[in-house]
């Protein structure tokens, strides 16, 4: 489809995000549910971003005219940076089209989209949305290019975020984070959600063992996220390791991808604890080989320190798993208040008592995992996300 062909009547909305990668975990896999969810609800959506296809690699795909994908439309550009993913043709493009737009909705901060299309909305007076995606938490502003995020917020993103119409935020632990900063725009908190359909009571909880032998007969703990220094994997896998002399010695099994060297390391570590036979390594799953991992699991753990949401989590919850997770992860401290994650601290001896705990009782896992899949479906569906969103678009359109 051609971009002359916007011609729908209706809100339209742009949404603005720098890359579509799975490499990129959440962000990725959520905006794509997000524009669906919200076409659904009768608005027109289009969806602007780079080539990128995680670190170091592009898709080869057309770029500068737009595909339809699943009631919305993606239109991509080519990025001439890894840093930023500066992206010149996003920024002409947006300096000419954002004036189609009633509202523009733009996804992450310390980005080049970011900044362009914050620019190319003042300019020509069209009022836009930001979900910062959690990194501006304390963790993440002072574990991450503390410095070179310092400058950057300070002379580039904060003048953008300031003039937002609405800062989105999808806790109220990351907007409470957020605080601190003295972001001027009003904030607003919805709740992401997913496409939660109902557990599957057939899925194939041996499809995992058929492809990975060593999953069998073993009590499985699975962890399925990128692999990221701030998912706390080399304190999990020291739990882990505290576990390993149990008569009935759990797998931890480990899905997901991430940076080579910083995987590989994770690997070493893995070796110096003594954990050979004792960790699966099956990289990213998705589609199928997801759900199976999910029906195989005894329990999920996600020990993040910091996570503004926590889709992966939003995800085993669904899958009816029961899951420990920590108080970095805003999803898991909500969940936890209702009896439907297990909360603990993200240290070795704190996450080996609970797994150990949890792996010891039939009964609260099932409990645990009841309950996890009722909160999932009654408090974080794309439905009530959709409409939420749409409201807010509303509100923003009427002060115009």
């Amino acid at each position: 489809m051609d971009e002359d062909d916007f011609t729908v009547n209706g809100m339209k909305v742009l949404h603005v995000i720098p890359s579509l990668s799975p490499a990129h975990g959440g962000p990725s896999v959520v905006l794509p549910v997000m524009a669906a969810a919200l076409a659904a609800e009768g608005v027109v959506v289009d969806v602007a971003t780079t080539t990128d296809d995680g670190p170091g690699r592009c898709l080869d795909a057309a770029c500068g005219s737009f595909a339809q994908r699943g009631g919305f439309r993606v239109i991509l550009f080519p990025k001439q940076t890894e840093f930023y993913k500066v992206s010149l043709p996003l920024l002409a493009w947006l300096l000419r089209h954002v004036t189609d737009y009633d509202v523009v909705h733009v996804h992450a901060v310390f980005s080049f989209s970011t900044w362009a299309a914050g620019a190319a909305c003042r300019l020509r007076g069209v009022p836009y949305v930001v979900r910062p995606l959690g990194v501006l938490n304390s963790w993440g502003m002072e574990n991450r290019r503390r410095w070179l995020k310092a400058w950057s917020f300070r002379l580039a993103d904060k003048p953008v975020l300031d003039r937002a119409a609405a800062m989105h935020y999808t806790s109220g632990q990351e907007a409470e984070d957020a605080e601190r900063l003295g972001i001027r725009s009003r904030s607003v908190v919805i709740p992401l959600g997913m496409d939660l359909p109902p557990q599957d009571a057939s899925a194939d909880a041996a499809a995992l063992a058929r492809r990975f032998p060593e999953a069998a007969s073993r009590p499985l703990v699975l962890f399925l996220s990128r692999l990221d220094p701030k998912k706390n994997v080399e304190v999990l896998l020291q739990a882990m390791a505290r576990l390993r002399a149990l008569p009935s010695a759990p797998l931890l099994v480990i899905a997901g991808d991430g940076d080579p060297g910083y995987v590989a390391g994770l690997k070493r570590l893995a070796s110096g604890l003594g954990l050979e036979g004792n960790v699966l390594w099956t990289g990213h799953l998705g589609g199928e080989d997801k759900r199976a991992a999910f029906a195989a699991a005894s329990l999920f753990v996600l020990p993040s320190r910091s996570e503004n949401f926590g889709v992966a989590l939003l995800e085993a919850m669904a899958a009816g798993l029961a899951c420990i997770s920590t108080p970095g992860v805003a999803l898991a401290v909500d969940a936890a208040k209702l009896g439907a994650v297990r909360l603990c601290e993200p240290e070795a001896g704190a996450l080996a008592e609970a797994i150990q705990t949890l792996l010891g009782s039939d009964g609260e896992r099932e409990r645990l995992g009841a309950c996890a899949a009722e909160t999932a479906r009654r408090n974080y569906s794309m439905d009530g996300m959709a409409r939420s969103l749409k409201a807010l678009y509303q509100s923003i359109t009427a002060t115009r």
